[in-house]
Parts: C-alpha cells; sequence; structure tokens
C-alpha cells in the first residue's frame, strides 16, 4: 500500500495495491498490521456506506467531538466525489488550512482523517457510493457542523450543491469554537 502524508499532518492518501485479471481485481483497503508500520494505528469500531444520488450532493463538513471522537478511512466505491478534509485544531500551525482529493473506484485511493479535522464531500457524478470506517460508534450528543462554504474550499464548480438541513443551518467556520486542540509532537 502507498501512503502518502497530505500538507496537513495526520490525514493520510492511502493507495492500495490491486492484483487485477481477466475478470477485474481484488485490493485489500485495510491492514491493520501493514498501517501500523506507517504510523497508522487506528482501532476501526464501525463501517458506514452512504449514496447520494445527485451530482452535486454535498454532505459536510462535519466533524464527532469528544468523548467519541472520531477518525475516518474514506473511499468511494461507485461513481466520483472529491473528499475534503480542514484541520480545526486550536493551535495548529494548519488550523482553518484544507485538502482535497477526488475518490473514485477507478484510483482506488482512500483518505484517512483522524479526529480534530472537519470532514466533507461533493459528488461529481450522480449514484456515487462513500464508504467508510469510524474510530469510534456513531454519538449524536458529539455531532456537530460547519458551514460547506465557510472555510474557503475550492469544491470545483459546485454553486447551488444539495445540501441536508444540518448542513444548510451549519455555522460557519469564523464562529465555531472548535472543541479540538492541538498537541505539539516534538
Amino acid at each position: 500500500m502507498d501512503v502518502t502524508q497530505t500538507a496537513l499532518p495526520g490525514v493520510v492518501l492511502l493507495k492500495p495495491r490491486r492484483f487485477g485479471d481477466d475478470r477485474g481485481f481484488f485490493s485489500e483497503t485495510w491492514n491493520r498490521r501493514a498501517m501500523a508500520e506507517h504510523g497508522l494505528d487506528y482501532d476501526f469500531v464501525q463501517d458506514n456506506h452512504s449514496l447520494s444520488e445527485a451530482q452535486g450532493t454535498l454532505r459536510g463538513l462535519h466533524y464527532q467531538s469528544h468523548p467519541h471522537a472520531q477518525g475516518k478511512l474514506v473511499r468511494c466505491t461507485r461513481g466520483c466525489i472529491f473528499d475534503v478534509a480542514v484541520d480545526i485544531r486550536v493551535g495548529s500551525p494548519t488550523y482553518g488550512q484544507w485538502v482535497g482529493y477526488e475518490l473514485t473506484p477507478e484510483n482506488g485511493l482512500q483518505l484517512m482523517i483522524p479526529a480534530g479535522f472537519l470532514h466533507g464531500f461533493v459528488t461529481r457524478t450522480s449514484s456515487c457510493e462513500v464508504q467508510y470506517k469510524c474510530t469510534d460508534y456513531y454519538a449524536p450528543e458529539c455531532d456537530g457542523a460547519v458551514h460547506w462554504d465557510s472555510a474557503g474550499i475550492d469544491w470545483g464548480e459546485v454553486s447551488n450543491p444539495v445540501l441536508s438541513e444540518k448542513d444548510k443551518n451549519a455555522v460557519p467556520l469564523a464562529e465555531f469554537e472548535s472543541p479540538f486542540v492541538w498537541t505539539d509532537p516534538a
């Protein structure tokens, strides 16, 4: 598996190896031992699967706070998404900065987003399926959102996305009081 550190420390792009033949391919999308060798020692407890029918559906920007903060390993298994992480760790040298990557079944890329980051994606095609592993269980009392267009993200040609009520009513990043604090790894 290829592991690439992004511009946001802790957020990594993973590209699992594929073994193909005339039937298709086989790919191991997660291996705890192999990932631990890269410093990615996560304990996933929940798998989620979403379907977005319309192109231009935007889900995010979401987080889950302590004591049930979630890290997520995200991949697109049908269609194409632009997947984004935003640093919201107070005191972080990259606070408010974002990275984004196009994830498709064809490129096989996965984005690992640790706790302390917002997560969101927009569908570039119709009928998109996204699957992601979570490091903690869903806890509605810890669930939160920041408005999708308040973090300076270049979403591409998205002017009027399909949004949930939660995402329409989310607070802007400038008014958001983050529950996450950066700790210097040095």
